[in-house]
């Protein structure tokens, strides 16, 4: 049993794929739209997507992109063509798995269990730097117990440098492995995104606690003295 979100425009096909996925046990949310759809990822974080290329108001493969920036939810791809060139780009961007169309409940089902058996295994534990603890399950963090308003992204990047504490992280391996734009982007990014994170763990670059800027190289987090 999975909690799935269906993004799909044609009202047939998921009005039908809904319905026999309940019926196969699972929970089902949908959307017919590439941006609300993105808005219930954010808001319901779903156990997995089912994600249809062909969407009214934004391409798949960009929408694709979009969730992969705030979210690691395993995103399955319906698409009406097996092609390399249609799914090499799909599986860059991001996608666990894809579906061809037409395809059956059941057939889908079978893919969200083997999805999701990949993306399972032992449940990441929980993170402890000092008086800091960052909980990847729920994804939640606590400072001395009280619960940090984070952001997902500002979650993402606090949670790769709590898994490395003590490590010196560049910005180009945030970029990569958090922002997953291994070809460019802005370390401006990167920097602002540290700058709302020291904010949030009651410091500042110049009088930092938890997170230590190694200038010239990157950033590392440590336990306080």
């Amino acid at each position: 049993m999975a909690d799935i979100l269906l993004i799909e425009d044609d009202v047939t096909i998921r009005t039908a794929l809904s319905r026999g996925l309940r019926e196969l046990g699972h929970a089902v949310s949908s959307s017919p739209t590439a941006l609300d759809g993105l808005r219930l990822a954010v808001q319901d974080r779903p156990d997995l997507i089912v994600l249809d290329l062909g969407l009214p108001d934004l391409d798949g493969v960009e929408l694709l992109r979009m969730l992969r920036a705030v979210s690691r939810v395993p995103v399955i791809v319906a698409t009406a063509r097996d092609g390399d060139a249609e799914m090499v780009p799909v599986l860059d961007a991001g996608a666990d798995d894809y579906v061809v169309k037409p395809y059956s409940a059941a057939q889908l089902d079978a893919r969200v269990r083997a999805v999701l058996r990949r993306a399972g295994g032992t449940a990441p534990e929980a993170l402890t730097v000092g008086a800091l603890q960052v909980d990847p399950r729920a994804r939640t963090a606590t400072l001395d117990g009280a619960a940090l308003d984070l952001t997902p992204r500002e979650f993402d990047v606090l949670h790769y440098l709590a898994a490395r504490p003590g490590e010196v992280v560049t910005k180009r391996e945030l970029l990569t492995e958090v922002w997953q734009l291994p070809y460019g982007g802005a370390d401006k990014t990167v920097d602002v995104h540290l700058s709302w994170l020291r904010r949030k763990l009651g410091e500042t670059a110049a009088e930092p606690r938890y997170l230590h800027t190694v200038r010239g190289v990157g950033v590392k987090l440590v336990e306080p003295s």
